[in-house]
């Protein structure tokens, strides 16, 4: 798990989480990238994988974007320095990266989105930006310096005619250079820029996602709170990364009122790209028949949810209720642990793999 150092998980939630960042080094000690430069280039030649290309420097803003899938005479070409790749939604098709989310599961499991890995040859960026996601920054391999401001973090301040929303006035508050296994946490709003010091640099970024109110309440509020977001409760770490608290709803009837059960619906709803994603794996594993001695796992892009009322639960995966849950415990210990043994669960494990929600474990 991170070893925050000085300060403690509660701590970390109750005095940074959407308040403020922090670097934490050696938050993995030793810690080294699943996905290599090597391999993350190979990805994105894939079809499956949401890659870019970003070329250009502030030394002069003159900047390019690419989207893939590329071929490999895309890096053939590519200058020496001062250009990035970026792969989305990694942990959708590598094990090895969906494993390193559990780290971050004192966070809510169902406010994550995914993990983009980027590569940047010396000098690479994305340019100063700043967006509406809580993103924690695990720097894989080889050096870069990161540097951070709350100034000027707002929409008019872009640079015009640059295909990427770069900030025109940036002005430096914080500075650090990581290494691998450095962690550094940046809420919303705070804009950051990442510069690579060397030609083996690579991030994994683990993002969360915020939730408009003009999303979450599908155009059925007033003018004055359309552009607000929803915010976080303190968040207990209870071990319980699936479970929906209702201070998380209280936090949502602040902007509109909102029920409970539409509530789960909502944060475990699938975006578009990851509702093919989970069709493209539907159809790899359609011919599988179930085995009832097999452990089983959620499927990586799949989120699941659970509220408790009156002492009753109800349980949500991809933002639809599931029905008639006899074996309560053990449905709470799936949404929470992503996996089932269906020896021991056979009712659920048969029901969550006709929904085709489930797979055998790697």
């Amino acid at each position: 798990m991170i070893k925050f150092g000085k300060i403690s998980e509660q701590e970390f939630l109750a005095d940074y989480w959407q308040k403020k960042p922090l670097l934490i080094k050696q938050a993995f000690p030793g810690f080294i990238s699943p996905i290599s430069p090597e391999e993350l280039a190979g990805l994105s030649l894939e079809e499956e994988f949401e890659s870019r290309l970003v070329s250009g420097s502030i030394a002069d803003n003159k900047w390019s974007l690419e989207s893939g899938p590329f071929d490999e005479d895309t890096f053939n070409t590519l200058p020496d320095k001062n250009w990035t790749l970026l792969v989305q939604g990694v942990d959708r098709f590598i094990p090895e990266i969906e494993e390193l989310i559990t780290h971050f599961d004192f966070i809510p499991r169902w406010r994550f989105d995914d993990v983009m890995i980027s590569y940047a040859a010396t000098g690479g960026s994305v340019g100063p930006h700043f967006d509406y996601y809580d993103v924690f920054l695990l720097q894989g391999s080889g050096r870069r310096r990161w540097e951070l401001s709350t100034q000027f973090c707002n929409l008019d301040n872009y640079l015009e005619n640059v295909p990427l929303r770069i900030m025109d006035k940036f002005i430096v508050e914080q500075s650090f250079e990581v290494e691998p296994g450095d962690l550094l946490y940046i809420p919303p709003k705070v804009a950051h820029h990442g510069v690579s010091l060397d030609d083996n640099c690579t991030s994994l970024s683990f993002g969360y996602r915020s939730y408009t109110a003009q999303e979450m309440f599908d155009n059925k509020l007033p003018n004055n709170k359309e552009d607000l977001y929803y915010q976080d409760p303190i968040w207990e770490n209870t071990n319980t990364p699936a479970f929906i608290p209702n201070s998380a709803i209280d936090k949502a009837n602040k902007i509109g009122l909102i029920t409970p059960e539409d509530f789960a619906k909502f944060v475990t709803k699938l975006d578009t790209l990851d509702e093919k994603i989970l069709q493209d794996f539907e159809f790899e594993y359609q011919d599988s028949e179930f085995d009832a001695s097999a452990i089983y796992e959620l499927f990586p892009m799949c989120k699941a949810g659970y509220i408790k009322n009156n002492n009753t639960y109800k349980f949500f995966i991809n933002g639809k209720q599931i029905e008639q849950i006899k074996q309560t415990k053990a449905m709470i210990n799936f949404c929470n642990s992503r996996q089932i043994n269906a020896a021991k669960n056979t009712d659920i494990s048969r029901q969550l793999f006709d929904l085709n929600l489930i797979h055998t474990k790697a």
